[in-house]
């Protein structure tokens, strides 16, 4: 068996553990990313589109940035439709800070080739990862093995960086007596439209309507991506383009829908909504960072600027104890992490339960909702911290 040895084992090469692969190789120190899907799988990903500032900057630190300040789009606001009346939430007026929507397929799509230009390795369609060691019990060192294009390896580390996602094998791997796990699961899902098809608005608009929640997106002035809440019993394949338009457009203002550009789709796809947090996010040498360790309903765009918040701290800890000999960023990188995923997932939790409907609940609680929607759109004070959390919360 190959043996490989390197300072930090990423596994995972979605954009956090290729985030924090390219962070680590700027201050020069060595990684290997491990995933077991191929490069083409981990592009062909649809996912979030909307960039706190503190997440642009970051990129900007790594040095990947060029393409998202070219093509991405900055947005100094939203707009929010309830009863078919739509009102704008001015970011820029309000708190003084932006998002830009530059869709994650993207981003990914950079550090690849950032990566790729490091000569640092990434084996892609590896099978049969597994952690062998990672509690520091048998010294400073981490050992795992796995198999790429049928040859077994063993990888031996300083540490491992968990970036697989909520089915990887990284959490997975955690004796379940040492993690403790909190979840909320939603009663529907989003169903997902991607198409080359004109914006129906120039920022996005999130409709409260009796018959559903419906978010209008984009990830370009020529795509746009569109989402409409469904029932977890719904399958994509009863969902034609057709059907799908139609009921769009009954959730709409009249004149936004009578302005719809509509085409064949790109993509379509059914996502479940839910929040989970795994506490701690460190487990002797190996730490878990973004899908691993926690979810996010997709209402408040947070879930890869989490990532990203975690690849931060990883990354700063990591620096500080290669180059300095510190272990301060490492012994507290779960409770910073914790304490700005918690907020995150407070945020996410509070935007899902204002913009959807919850039939099963009783009918005090659309009697409530609606006091709540009324007064963010009455209250400057309310809209200010909604654009907080909605721009991202400082490091």
């Amino acid at each position: 068996m190959k043996t490989h040895r390197t300072q930090v084992l990423i596994v995972g090469a979605g954009p956090a553990g290729l985030l924090l692969g390219q962070l680590l190789h700027r201050a020069g120190i060595d990684s290997l990313i491990v995933e077991r899907s191929s490069g083409e799988h981990v592009l062909a990903r649809i996912r979030a589109g909307v960039l706190e500032a503190g997440t642009v900057a970051l990129l900007d630190e790594a040095g990947v940035s060029a393409r998202l300040h070219a093509q991405g789009q900055p947005h100094h606001g939203f707009e929010m439709a309830v009863a078919g009346v739509r009102h704008r939430i001015d970011l820029q007026a309000l708190v003084g800070r932006s998002v830009t929507v530059y869709g994650q397929t993207e981003v990914t799509r950079d550090l690849m080739e950032a990566r790729l230009q490091t000569g640092r390795p990434t084996w892609f369609e590896a099978a049969q990862v597994r952690l062998d060691d990672f509690s520091g019990s048998s010294g400073a060192q981490v050992r795992a093995s796995c198999v790429v294009q049928g040859e077994a390896r063993e990888i031996v580390a300083d540490f491992v960086a968990g970036c697989d996602g909520y089915h990887g094998v990284c959490r997975a791997s955690v004796p379940p007596q040492a993690i403790h796990t909190y979840e909320k699961v939603y009663p529907f899902g989003w169903l997902g439209l991607l198409s080359n098809t004109p914006p129906v608005a120039p920022e996005l608009l999130y409709t409260r309507h009796e018959r559903g929640f419906s978010l209008c997106s984009m990830r370009s002035p020529t795509r746009s991506r569109y989402y409409l809440q469904v029932a977890l019993t719904e399958k994509v394949e009863d969902w034609s383009d057709q059907r799908f338009w139609d009921e769009l457009r009954s959730r709409l203002d009249p004149e936004t829908a009578s302005s719809l550009i509509t085409g064949a789709s790109l993509e379509k796809s059914i996502a479940p909504l839910r929040s989970f947090v795994a506490e701690p996010m460190r487990f002797g040498r190996l730490f878990l960072a973004g899908d691993a360790a926690h979810i996010v309903p997709p209402t408040g765009a947070k879930g890869l600027n989490l990532a990203a918040s975690d690849v931060r701290y990883l990354s700063q800890a990591f620096i500080e104890h290669f180059q300095e000999g510190s272990h301060a960023g490492l012994d507290h990188y779960s409770s910073r992490c914790l304490a700005r995923v918690w907020k995150a997932e407070r945020f996410s939790w509070w935007m899902t339960s204002l913009m959807h409907n919850f039939d099963q609940e009783p009918e005090i609680q659309r009697k409530l909702q609606q006091a709540e929607l009324d007064y963010l759109l009455s209250s400057e004070a309310a809209q200010r911290v909604l654009a907080e959390n909605y721009v991202g919360l400082p490091f």
